[in-house]
């Protein structure tokens, strides 16, 4: 049975502003539906780290807080600490970079707690039902503890995921460093020789001591050190850090699913995503390249794996903007963006021709076999 995705774009009239036309859609939606009254909801989102400016305004998060805090909710934003190097890799860090980036109780009416602690390493385990690739989650306490989970996310490319909507916003934004640690072990990445070209820019980013430039001039990663968190492939604008197999994407989006069926199973729950400044990548970098469509709409659901294939169904459906990173590695050789032996996939699956090594629909197709949500889904504008 297809799920309901309510959806709006960011067309306006003379007063009445986005904001209204956010809390229009999420009330539509069903938010004030959800059991609040005196129970712990928090809001997971992405604060977005420094430099980066793609992330979500507070002025949207500030909406869809006010509507949870009146319907009695104890409402807290909340985020796990990152894996990788950063403004965000501690408790500290991560609060101050929210408050710099506006997420602070001028802009917001609900304070930051980070979910994993002040080294990640405050976590809950999570029973994973018909996980096939993991048995438990490793959550971070303040999202494991919570008793109702709302969704608010930046939807974007992702260099090893495809795509980041919402369940990688929750699977593995949520997932504590142990639990990221976890998601990430059959993906480590790999480098391509012939096309590294030695500038040094994965050694300096890799927080683990695993990449180092050689007398030859080339990359090399140490598998022992590697927990394969994609930041080499992030920084390479040379195609020389690469996943090492089109399996590891999709073997770590599955694990995204079933973190995701984790967090949610047997707790009220609703999504909210923002299709605006689809970045190429994830807001986890210091800095953000082009969007690759005109800012699309707003998407809300309470199914999440519906959510998700909506909204990557309306960027597919976007004119895209010349002169970004799509077109750039559109107009590549069919052989250079089928190298992993691929089948491609149309001519405007943007996504898949951004980041070739990627699996985007893995986790849709795991988390709808699971029992997380369904791919098929009613179309709801208002």
């Amino acid at each position: 049975m297809a799920s309901k995705v309510f959806f709006t774009d960011f067309r306006t009239a003379t007063g009445f502003s986005l904001l209204k036309k956010l809390k229009k859609l999420i009330v539509a939606a069903g938010i004030d539906t959800l059991p609040c009254e005196g129970r712990f909801t928090a809001v997971k989102l992405h604060f977005g780290e420094p430099g980066n400016m793609a992330f979500l305004r507070p002025n949207y998060v500030d909406v869809i807080v006010r509507e949870l805090q009146k319907l009695g909710g104890i409402v807290f934003l909340t985020d796990s600490n990152t894996l990788y190097s950063g403004g965000r890799s501690n408790a500290v860090n991560h609060i101050d970079s929210a408050m710099r980036n506006g997420f602070n109780p001028i802009s917001v009416s609900a304070p930051v707690i980070i979910a994993d602690g002040l080294d990640g390493t405050d976590y809950v385990k999570m029973p994973v039902a018909g996980g096939e690739y993991c048995r438990t989650a490793k959550i971070g306490s303040a999202i494991a503890k919570a008793d109702v989970i709302v969704s608010v996310t930046h939807f974007k490319g992702h260099e090893m995921a495809g795509f980041g909507g919402t369940l990688k916003n929750l699977g593995m934004g949520a997932a504590s460093r142990a639990g990221k640690m976890k998601l990430h072990a059959d993906s480590k990445p790999v480098i391509d020789t012939a096309n590294c070209t030695g500038c040094g820019k994965c050694e300096h980013s890799c927080s683990h001591d695993a990449v180092h430039v050689g007398t030859d001039r080339k990359a090399h990663i140490d598998p022992e050190k590697c927990v394969g968190c994609g930041q080499c492939i992030a920084v390479c604008q040379k195609g020389g850090a690469v996943s090492a197999q089109d399996s590891d994407s999709k073997n770590m989006n599955c694990k995204i699913a079933e973190y995701t069926k984790a967090i949610l199973d047997g707790k009220p729950n609703f999504h909210v995503s923002f299709i605006m400044d689809v970045s190429p990548e994830c807001d986890c970098w210091g800095s953000n390249d082009a969007a690759l469509v005109p800012n699309v709409g707003m998407a809300a659901s309470f199914d999440p794996v519906a959510l998700d294939q909506a909204c990557a169904d309306l960027v597919m459906q976007a004119p895209v903007i010349p002169d970004t990173m799509y077109t750039d590695r559109h107009d590549a050789s069919e052989k250079e963006r089928c190298r992993h032996g691929h089948n491609c996939r149309g001519e405007h699956d943007i996504f898949y021709y951004v980041h070739p090594d990627t699996d985007w629909k893995s986790a849709l197709i795991h988390g709808e076999k699971i029992g997380l949500g369904t791919m098929e889904y009613e179309l709801v504008r208002i």
